[in-house]
């Protein structure tokens, strides 16, 4: 079980300056949702565990110089939330220290189908290494002593993409196709983990944590639109999904949000304190959700 090795580092994503180059310090630097076996950081046995000021100091680099990361994050023509993810994985493992990066998205066939991809391939000083990662953001609802952990579209449940990772991603680097592919790259043996960022949102009356969450987890609220407005209306801006990552700034011009009016998908929302920064993000959902007839909407 292993937390994130950078959390020193957690006040970088609140420092830097260029959106890109916040979200790519939030993905290293900030915790976890669960707390399994399972896990391990991307960069745990990277040069920069041991300097992490050195890890400060690159990323300070690329918020004064940050073309090579928005060049980067051109790729494809993806734009969902869980690829930038992964781009900002794999630009950090592609430069970090004491960490090689053999492949990324790695599809894995048999004659007749494809079986699945491997989402990343390392080599570094503790051996090669499958790794699978995720940003997620799931919403306890139902009785507060056993809650449901469901994503904001009321269909994805943590307990169920924790099952999907343990016995069905993670098992794909020990199949006969993946050794057939690791023959190709000269190698042996592949240790599968998994890294799963994310937050998760707690009605205003509380709930029982996820069994296996990190005590670390990030947390936020979430509301429907028929309870009570929260106070301090004027202080809570939009986050577009795009910047769903990193903590926002007040400088970013995120627009207000209008809480007389009921959103059709539930929608995330920063409150900022008097500096500017963000210290609460808050889920403003239908009077229906789970159930969101118009899903294309949002």
């Amino acid at each position: 079980m292993m937390s994130n090795p950078f959390q020193a580092l957690a006040v970088l994503p609140y420092t830097l300056r260029h959106p890109a180059v916040r979200d790519l310090a939030w993905v290293i630097t900030s915790p976890p949702i669960l707390d399994r076996a399972e896990q391990r950081h991307p960069l745990a046995a990277s040069n920069w565990t041991a300097k992490p000021d050195k890890l400060a100091d690159w990323l300070h680099e690329l918020d004064r110089s940050p073309a090579l990361l928005t060049g980067w994050l051109t790729q494809g023509s993806d734009r969902r939330l869980g690829r930038y993810y992964e781009l900002l994985w794999q630009f950090a493992l592609t430069h970090a220290p004491g960490v090689e990066l053999l492949g990324a998205n790695l599809p894995l066939r048999t004659a007749t189908h494809t079986l699945g991809e491997l989402d990343l391939l390392i080599r570094d000083d503790e051996g090669v290494h499958h790794l699978e990662v995720a940003v997620k953001y799931y919403l306890a609802t139902g009785l507060p002593q056993s809650p449901e952990w469901l994503g904001p579209g009321g269909e994805d449940r943590l307990e169920r993409k924790l099952s999907h990772f343990l016995n069905r991603q993670l098992p794909l680097s020990q199949s006969p196709e993946a050794r057939v592919l690791f023959k190709t790259l000269g190698i042996v043996s592949v240790q599968p983990w998994l890294w799963m960022g994310g937050y998760l949102f707690y009605p205003p009356a509380g709930a029982t944590p996820f069994p296996s969450c990190s005590p670390h987890h990030l947390r936020g609220l979430w509301q429907r639109f028929d309870k009570a407005k929260p106070e301090e209306e004027g202080a809570w801006k939009l986050l577009p999904k795009q910047r769903w990552l990193a903590p926002a700034h007040r400088h970013d011009g995120h627009a207000l949000f209008d809480f007389n009016v009921e959103p059709h998908w539930p929608r995330l929302l920063v409150h900022f304190d008097e500096e500017g920064q963000e210290d609460h993000r808050l889920f403003w959902i239908p009077e229906t959700w789970p159930f969101i007839p118009e899903r294309a909407e949002h």
